[in-house]
């Protein structure tokens, strides 16, 4: 370093290697190149601060925000880089206090808390209104009502999920139930592994061995008699309709059923009226008659036929709502060229539609209070306990989707006839027993 120059010869090659590179600074290396330029021009004079330099000859900035050099020779920073350098230990950042922030979190716990309460709260009440006013001996009890007496069932538990038996009969009000049939008769397991719903109908002219009714030839079981005859012979021997259909499902199916409900005409309305006032969005489909396609059909409106009158409906293809009534009259039509299979695959439409769309959440309370008019209306063994611990499951399994089958499936039947000479279907059952166990129900 001289009065010529007053850089030293560290500081000359950093300046010359800032020079070159006078567009690419950074913010540091511009105050750095502005202080040697100015130690150059004579304005400053140089001030030196002990600096440890590594391979890439550091700099620090001092108090006044200038950087400073040493001037070591080559040996003394051979030395000093040969020895290890200290660890500098890391300061601990201070934990910000989490007072405020645990309060208002059990404040939000609180508040969920109430709000839950009062839901369960309100849909206990909810469903005891809709029992009470579905109760024909109460005060604000329906007229048509009539109350559901539970019959004997002994239901088995299955491997996977719930198994209900759901029947819908064609009873009307004051009928005699040994008076009534099966119109549809469905299979709907719940809680399954997968989270899915699963929902299996069988055809009313189901060919199917009814112990104690059918013949025995050869030590071979025969199936002789249709489905839907098991419900009337078990309900003439003392209210045990349910019961003998799910011995017979047993028998020909080998299928387990925890639970059964029974619907007649006036509380599948009902329920259907209660659940959505607005009415269940479906999509009206119709086969071809005498093979001819149809825009519409006339139904019979079996909620108001009478022993002198059969009054009837028009219903419409395409997507509408439809109240109970005319869902009804809709899911029984099968007057088309597909007959039973047709009616079949309507009912499981509307038990989808009405699975699927009931899991709007501004149907928490409604929807109680038509689980206790159907409760009330309806014969079960289904405990309430039951819908309030697997609620939630069916809500997920009508998102995450159906799976349906159909037994049997279209034309996968020979035509047969009963012992009383009446036109049936007679399927393999063993293959139909595989579908069921490879889709969960057994």
């Amino acid at each position: 370093m001289t009065r010529e120059n007053p850089l030293t010869h560290h500081e000359k090659l950093r300046y010359d290697y800032l020079l070159k590179n006078i567009h690419y600074l950074n913010d540091k290396e511009k105050r750095e190149f502005a202080f040697l330029q100015a130690k150059l021009d004579g304005q400053q004079e140089a001030r030196s601060v002990v600096v440890e330099e590594a391979e890439s000859q550091d700099y620090t900035e001092p108090n006044t925000g200038l950087p400073s050099y040493t001037n070591r020779s080559r040996a003394s920073r051979r030395s000093s880089l040969s020895q290890p350098k200290a660890k500098i230990p890391k300061q601990k950042k201070p934990k910000k206090p989490k007072k405020k922030r645990v309060f208002r979190f059990k404040r939000i716990l609180a508040w969920l808390g109430m709000l839950l309460l009062c839901a369960a709260v309100g849909m206990i009440f909810m469903f005891l209104k809709g029992f009470q006013s579905a109760n024909p001996n109460g005060s604000s009890g329906s007229k048509d009502a009539k109350a559901a007496q539970v019959e004997v069932f002994n239901g088995q538990d299955t491997r996977d999920g719930v198994n209900i038996l759901i029947l819908g009969t064609d009873g009307r009000i004051g009928q005699n139930s040994s008076e009534t049939r099966t119109d549809s008769i469905m299979v709907l397991n719940v809680s399954g592994k997968d989270k899915k719903l699963k929902l299996v109908s069988f055809m009313r002219d189901n060919l199917v061995y009814i112990d104690g009714y059918s013949q025995v030839v050869d030590g071979q079981k025969q199936a002789d008699h249709k489905l839907n005859l098991a419900y009337e012979l078990g309900e003439q021997e003392g209210k045990q309709g349910a019961e003998m259909v799910r011995k017979v499902l047993k028998d020909n199916f080998d299928l387990d059923i925890k639970y059964y409900a029974l619907v007649d005409f006036q509380a599948f309305a009902t329920a259907i009226d209660t659940l959505f006032p607005d009415g269940v969005t479906i999509d009206a489909q119709f086969s071809t008659l005498n093979g001819v396609p149809v825009t519409e059909a006339t139904v019979g409106d079996d909620l108001h036929a009478t022993e002198t009158e059969s009054p009837t409906q028009t219903i419409k293809v395409g997507t509408q709502q439809m109240n109970g009534s005319t869902l009804l009259n809709y899911a029984r039509f099968r007057d088309d060229d597909e007959g039973d299979y047709g009616r079949t695959r309507r009912q499981q439409q509307v038990m989808t539609a009405v699975l699927q769309q009931i899991k709007d959440p501004t149907k928490l309370f409604t929807g109680s209070e038509a689980l206790g008019k159907v409760f009330a209306m309806t014969s079960t063994n289904l405990p309430y306990t039951f819908l309030l611990t697997n609620g939630l499951s069916v809500l997920e399994g009508g998102q995450n989707g159906i799976e349906r089958l159909t037994v049997p499936e279209l034309g996968d039947w020979v035509d047969d006839y009963d012992v009383y000479g009446g036109q049936a279907l007679r399927v393999d059952q063993k293959a139909y027993q595989n579908k069921l166990a490879q889709m969960g129900f057994r």
